[in-house]
């Protein structure tokens, strides 16, 4: 890992007011464990279907694992050598793999590993995010920040550097920075007609469109905008739904903090770890379909999980996966609370 970067630099950015809660009397369901599933490691950061409908994830020591979602029964696929993030299953049995430590890569059924990008514009890539192919092999994938690395990812949360990106891996080796600037870009899903990509900016609070196709291509608007939390990792689910993990409820300190001149963020940053204010224990994931509607907001704050850095959906089987938890948790949607 790089070394702390005690200095920040921050950027004043006004948040909107936090939104009121969605639907029903506080907008929510139960987010409960049905069962769990053991990984072998720590740390399913992303988690994913692949096409036979088994799951994708990648662990802290390296390992790209495959699960089966009803036995549990685990297969390594391989090992990056670095820390994968955000996985994309592909139509040859390969998986993309954003990992944090070595760029873009592609894990063979072998078990082989191929650096795909390692540099943009002349600058070494760091934290790689997530990533999606197209049907023509074209790739995207998103950077969260050129500033920080993923253990002291909450510097760039609270510095907001604005400096996430997305990027186009062409299939002629062309790489393409789409949009720059982003604030801690991370979930990427890849529209069902590959005319525009849904990004999650976790430091921004919302899940931007950016169209590919058509009259609006190569432009940006909104689809789901002011979330009550930090979005992650994403996935499109066999139901048509946008799946959103949420990784941390917003902090109103926070919030009041970053249109003021940067002074409170450095003294808040440099803060001992012991008494800095800490995000409030919550597992969270929603759901939206694609006109950006909510369909699913799903909370606990009993402590059974934390971190929630992703989420999928396949036939009716919905799974999460986190940072900082050593097993994938299977939810139980038949049973909500009212």
């Amino acid at each position: 890992m790089k070394p702390h970067r005690r200095l920040i630099s921050p950027r004043r950015w006004t948040p909107p007011p936090a939104a009121p809660e969605h639907g029903g009397t506080d907008g929510t369901s139960r987010f409960r464990i049905a069962r769990r599933l053991a990984t072998g490691g720590h740390g399913p950061e992303d988690v994913i279907f692949d096409r036979q409908g088994g799951l994708l994830t990648g662990l802290a020591d390296g390992s790209i694992v495959r699960l089966d979602p009803v036995t549990g029964a685990r297969t390594v696929l391989g090992n990056t050598g670095g820390r994968p993030l955000g996985l994309e299953p592909c139509a040859d049995a390969s998986v993309l793999v954003c990992d944090h430590d070595r760029g873009l890569l592609r894990v063979g059924p072998d078990g082989s590993v191929r650096v795909l990008v390692d540099e943009v514009a002349g600058s070494p890539l760091t934290f790689t995010s997530n990533v999606v192919e197209g049907p023509d092999g074209t790739i995207w994938f998103t950077v969260s920040t050129r500033r920080w690395d993923l253990e002291h990812y909450l510097g760039d949360i609270i510095e907001h550097s604005c400096t996430g990106m997305l990027v186009r891996l062409d299939v002629d080796g062309t790489v393409t920075v789409l949009l720059d600037d982003l604030k801690f870009a991370n979930g990427l899903v890849l529209a069902p007609d590959a005319s525009h990509l849904l990004v999650a900016e976790t430091g921004g609070y919302r899940v931007s469109r950016y169209w590919l196709t058509g009259h609006r291509a190569a432009t940006v608007e909104p689809f789901a905008d002011n979330l009550t939390g930090l979005p992650d990792n994403m996935s499109l689910g066999s139901d048509g739904l946008l799946w959103v993990s949420v990784a941390a409820p917003r902090n109103a300190l926070l919030d009041k903090l970053l249109p003021l001149a940067g002074l409170w963020r450095i003294l808040l940053w440099n803060l001992p770890e012991a008494v800095r204010p800490k995000p409030t224990p919550l597992a969270q994931v929603m759901a939206f379909d694609l006109d950006g509607r909510l369909v699913h907001d799903l909370r606990a704050s009993d402590g059974s999980y934390s971190l929630v850095t992703s989420v999928a959906e396949h036939n009716g089987t919905v799974v999460a996966g986190s940072l900082h938890e050593s097993d994938i948790v299977v939810l139980d949607l038949a049973s909500h609370d009212s």
